[in-house]
């Protein structure tokens, strides 16, 4: 008997998920990119400066997840993530017009308001994903759209020097790259997408393979404040402490090879091309990895959890980053920790859609990112005033912190959810672990 094809149209949603993403990254990259630039040729700020626009977009950031996340659950995808990147587009191309008499605060305001429109691109992925996909291919799923902030992070290294000197000639035409994109996304989002019940290019085969392990919910809205106070949302949020690790890559990676390295703009793309293409291995691998353990059979709890040790594992070397005086065995190692910590990423998101319906995902995102933004903007406040006081020897610290990271968090979440018990729509739990 011939096999019934499934069909397909759910990837071709992910796949704008997998865009948006990409231009999301972009856009918060290039003032990574340039940092040092700024620093030595046109700012000229000192890292405790630098460290409070960062963050600065931080905080935002954490305020963004928070109200976006709940947003977007009361006024749906479709809504809620076109309104979020219509807000970071134009903060985005805001900081083209500041001077250099606005300083260092002219980035932070622009860099508050990219943060919070930002904010919303996450919590809207993981509920789109959690409305189009069955399970078994959520963390699949996104570990693909989260490869896009490897691929747009990729872009911006490659793009960048090509626009912008390496004494910073021409760096306001950087950050108005990616506007033509976005406004052409959102006319293509606005005009395709609905949820998988309500689309007619969907077929009945493909929405039975949906809702194949989880059933139909109803459209009443889902508080944050129900879900704050459940053990699942905190232990989502302990596990996004993990990105100030992220951000710490994104935001000092190039001041790191300048400082140690003496790498300027132009012999920035190699390397940060290489961190950002392990990182997207590592994004789409892990979130295979548990795919695969759980169509071996193994639960989702021990198919999650494994994969995160497997994670937390290989992030360990990291720590060896400053010791070694190769700025390509420094790139590698720092590649390596990059990708499995995208690995990580793809899999506690979706510990979210594992254990919470569909219509809190956004909620729950939101919480745990913003706990994750506030541990980041307090990790970018201090770290830039312990580079000015310490030197070299602050990132050593950093990446100290950064390698054991990992292992320490994984255990406080296996501590807060030993089983990843899912609950049905009234937020009660179904008998069944998963």
């Amino acid at each position: 008997m011939p096999k019934t094809k499934i069909g397909r149209y759910r990837w071709r949603i992910l796949s704008l998920l997998f865009i948006a993403t990409t231009i999301n990254y972009v856009d918060r990259n290039i003032l990574g990119i340039l940092a040092s630039t700024f620093q030595n040729h046109i700012f000229h700020w000192n890292n405790t400066e630098y460290g409070n626009i960062t963050a600065s977009f931080m905080t935002a950031y954490a305020i963004g997840l928070m109200l976006m996340g709940a947003f977007i659950d009361k006024v749906g995808t479709k809504v809620g993530y076109a309104i979020s990147i219509a807000i970071w587009s134009l903060f985005s191309l805001s900081h083209a017009f500041i001077t250099r008499a606005m300083g260092w605060i002219g980035f932070a305001v622009a860099r508050f308001g990219l943060g919070i429109g930002e904010a919303g691109n996450f919590p809207a992925c993981i509920k789109t994903v959690a409305e189009w996909f069955p399970k078994k291919e959520r963390a699949f799923a996104t570990g693909i759209f989260n490869a896009g902030t490897s691929v747009g992070a990729i872009l911006a290294a490659l793009v960048v020097p090509l626009i912008v000197m390496n004494d910073g000639t021409h760096w306001q035409y950087a950050f108005c790259i990616t506007f033509v994109f976005s406004a052409a996304w959102l006319i293509v989002w606005l005009t395709t997408y609905k949820k998988p019940e309500r689309h007619k290019k969907l077929t009945q085969t493909e929405m039975d393979h949906i809702l194949s392990d989880s059933a139909v919910e109803s459209d009443a809205r889902v508080s944050w404040l129900k879900v704050l106070p459940l053990r699942e949302t905190w232990a989502f949020a302990v596990a996004k402490l993990t990105d100030a690790a992220w951000w710490f890559y994104l935001f000092w990676g190039s001041v790191f090879l300048n400082k140690q390295f003496g790498v300027e703009l132009k012999g920035l793309v190699l390397p940060m091309i290489t961190i950002y293409a392990i990182s997207d291995l590592g994004s789409v691998a892990g979130g295979w990895l548990s795919s695969k353990f759980i169509k071996m059979g193994w639960s989702i709890n021990k198919s999650r959890k494994i994969t995160l040790l497997v994670c937390a594992c290989v992030i360990l070397p990291v720590i060896f980053a400053t010791q070694t005086n190769s700025e390509w065995v420094a790139v590698i190692l720092i590649g390596v920790a990059a990708g499995a910590h995208q690995a990580w990423s793809a899999n506690i998101f979706t510990l979210v859609s594992d254990v919470y319906p569909k219509k809190a995902t956004a909620s729950v995102v939101g919480i745990g990112g913003m706990v994750g933004a506030l541990a980041s903007a307090l990790a970018n406040f201090s770290l830039g005033r312990l580079l000015d006081q310490s030197g070299k020897g602050g990132y050593f610290v950093a990446f100290l912190i950064v390698g054991l990271l990992y292992l320490v968090l994984l255990l406080c979440i296996h501590l807060i959810m030993p089983k990843m018990t899912p609950r049905d729509e009234n937020l009660q739990y179904i008998s069944t672990p998963a």
